[in-house]
Parts: structure tokens; sequence; C-alpha cells
């Protein structure tokens, strides 16, 4: 029954695209947890050999040193800059120009579109059907979209470091499912205890991954060669609903977002520590690294603003507010580092904001229920997936 009633209010809360937190979740947040006691400081550390067939590392103490503006691959180089936008209740990807802040284009898609993915080569944008049991695949360079690929349940699409596998989070369907990273055929199934797999990022080597698990307040660390969940934990925390997931610049400190706790939890990946919880803001969601690898750029959904945290520091060091209000949800930060762009998850509407002073540059109107966008091209050698993880 416990099963079964867990299933049911994971169904209900992938309908409206995740959850809004109740009034009685915030009341425990804001009771909960103070600043959080951040893991203690290390000396730097070599990376280890990475995943066999992975790219290697450029800088063991900045993992996102390909990163920089303008760094573009020449796979992409000559690919025009846009924002897709994927609108879970409209079944459509809105398409911006950046330079005009005008939607362009508008590509009709199937059920529930989640993210707009870039594969691990960079030349294809896989469109997360989540309900039409789907990926659309998107030509960046022509912004045109091909035939649907059959592909259960996926909620959201990773890649492995070496470009072997696309990892599928079958949320409901409650697996990791492995598949070919340009045919999506099935390489092996995982299944999961947990609820809910939902975001993910990969240690500098590659050789392991960190999931979320939203609907059970769990992550799960996961070998990635073996293809096997390798440990498992429940966060210190009553209702937490753990949201993206990023690693820190030199590798050490992992970071996932919680939109019941209300904060980031920060927890050494290696050892897979108990998280301790950095609160931030109400309904706090999506994680996004500044061009310059100095700070990152945390999303509070619930209540309309951006915190933007110092890696150096270890601090929040400033929280900028939507003029208007608005539910700042997935995005990206633009190729130059200058504006970081955010779906409004509740709002049909894509926000732009400037990386140096917060402020907010545009607000455009999209489909409804807008979600995962991807701001494409980035700069990078390679993507992990979700919105655009690049290495």
């Amino acid at each position: 029954m416990l099963a079964a009633a867990l299933l049911a209010a994971a169904l209900l809360a992938v309908a409206s695209g995740c959850a809004p937190s109740s009034s009685e979740d915030r009341d425990r947040a804001s009771r909960s947890h103070g600043a959080a006691s951040q893991p203690p400081s290390r000396s730097p550390r070599p990376v280890p050999a990475g995943l066999p067939g992975m790219p290697p590392v450029l800088d063991p103490k900045d993992i996102y040193a390909a990163n920089r503006p303008g760094q573009l691959s020449p796979v992409v180089k000559d690919f025009p800059s846009r924002i897709y936008v994927p609108n879970t209740t409209s079944d459509t990807v809105s398409v911006i120009d950046p330079k005009t802040y005008e939607v362009i284009d508008t590509i009709k898609v199937g059920i529930q579109p989640q993210h707009v993915v870039p594969s691990w080569d960079l030349k294809t944008l896989w469109v997360n059907n989540n309900r039409g049991h789907t990926l659309t695949p998107i030509n960046p360079k022509t912004g045109k979209a091909g035939r649907p690929v059959d592909v259960h349940d996926p909620y959201n699409l990773y890649f492995t470091p070496n470009g072997k596998y696309a990892v599928v989070m079958a949320s409901l369907d409650r697996e990791l499912v492995f598949r070919d990273p340009h045919t999506m055929a099935v390489k092996k199934t995982v299944p999961v205890s947990c609820y809910g797999v939902n975001h993910a990022d990969f240690s500098p080597d590659g050789r392991y991954f960190i999931v979320s698990c939203e609907f059970s307040a769990e992550l799960l660390k996961v070998d990635t060669e073996k293809m096997e969940v390798v440990d498992q934990q429940r966060l210190p925390f009553r209702g937490a609903m753990p949201q993206d997931v990023k690693i820190s610049p030199d590798g050490k400190t992992w970071y996932v977002a919680d939109m019941m706790a209300h904060g980031v939890w920060v927890l050494d990946g290696d050892t897979f520590s108990t998280p301790k919880l950095m609160p931030t803001g109400r309904g706090t969601h999506g994680l996004y690294v500044s061009r310059d690898s100095k700070s990152m750029f945390i999303s509070n959904r619930g209540e309309g603003t951006i915190s933007v945290f110092d890696f150096r520091t270890r601090k929040l060091k400033k929280k900028w507010k939507l003029p208007d209000g608005g539910s700042p949800d997935m995005g990206g930060v633009s190729t130059d580092g200058k504006v970081l762009w955010l779906s409004g998850r509740y709002d049909s509407e894509v926000y732009a904001i400037d990386t140096r002073t917060g402020k907010q540059l545009a607000r455009i109107p999209v489909g409804g229920g807008p979600h995962g966008l991807a701001v494409y091209p980035q700069p990078g050698r390679y993507s992990l997936g979700h919105t655009g993880i690049f290495r």
C-alpha cells in the first residue's frame, strides 16, 4: 500500500512538472537548518585515471576549464545562437533569438517535454517527451526537428563522460536506462529502489555519478563503468525533494538543490558523506556555474530569486530578485557568460538576467509550463547532458 501511495504521489507530481511546496513544508524548512557546515577544505589532489575513452581532464583544479567564453568546439562554432524552451503543458519547444529576445519559432514535439538536452558529441538536441515516451531530435544547425525515437519515460537524459552511453532518468519506471547514445537502443536497465530519479552529475574522473531521487528524498551513487548503484542515502530532512546536482570546479564538493528544504545540500562525493544544508531561498531548483568558474547561480523558484554562491569563500554572496516576481527554474549561461537564462515554470515565460548585476534584461512569453531550457551552443568539448553540462 505504501508503494502504491508513493507511486500515486509521483504521478501527480510529474503531471505538474514538479510539485510546488506547501506552507507546512516551508515552515518545516525554516525551522530546520541554519547555515550549512561545509566539508573541510582539502589540499589539491591529482585526478585519478579517467573512465576509459573519456577525454582527459584539462585542469585538475578546474573541471570547467573548457567552458570559458567563446571556447566553442569546431562542431558547434557555426551553429546559430538560440534558446530552446520545452513547454510541458503545450507540447512544444519555443525557440528564442537571444539577440532580439523574441520567439522566432515554435516546434511541435511529443507529450510533456521536460528538458532539451545536448548530445555528448554536441551534434543533436534531444527533447525529452516524458509522457509521450519519445525523444525528438533537433538539428541545432538548421533548427529543424527530426523523427521522434521511442524511449519510455524519458524524464531527463545524461551521457557518460566517454560518450559510450546515454543514461535515461526513467522517473516513474524507477530505472536508470543505459542506451546507445545515437540510436537510443537499450544496453542495460538498472532498477532503483528510490522514487523519482531526476538529475545527476559526474565525478571529475567520470567513474561515478550522483543522482537525485525527488519523490523519496534520496541520493544514489552509481558506478559508471559497471552501471550499478553502489551506495544510497536518504537526506536528513523530512519532506526533502532534491533537484539539480552540480559538482564544484575543483571536483571536491557536490551540491544538490532541494525545493522543499529551500536550500542546497553540500557533501563529499568520494566518501558519499551525510549532506549539510545551506539555505538559499524558497523552492531551490537549478544550479549553474559561471563562465569563470568562480560562482554558482542558484534559482529559487518559490520566491522568484537567484542566489549567487562563491566557490572560493564557500558562501552566498548576493541574492537577486526578479522585479515582478516569477518562478525561475532551469536554464543555462550564455556563451559569453554575460546572461543567465531561466524558464519561468509557472508563469509561461523566460527570464534573461545580467550575470554581473542581476538586472532583468528581458521577460519573454512562451508556452505553458516552460521547464529545462537549453542555451545553445555553449563552450565545451563534450556534453554530459541535462540542459547542458559541458566539460
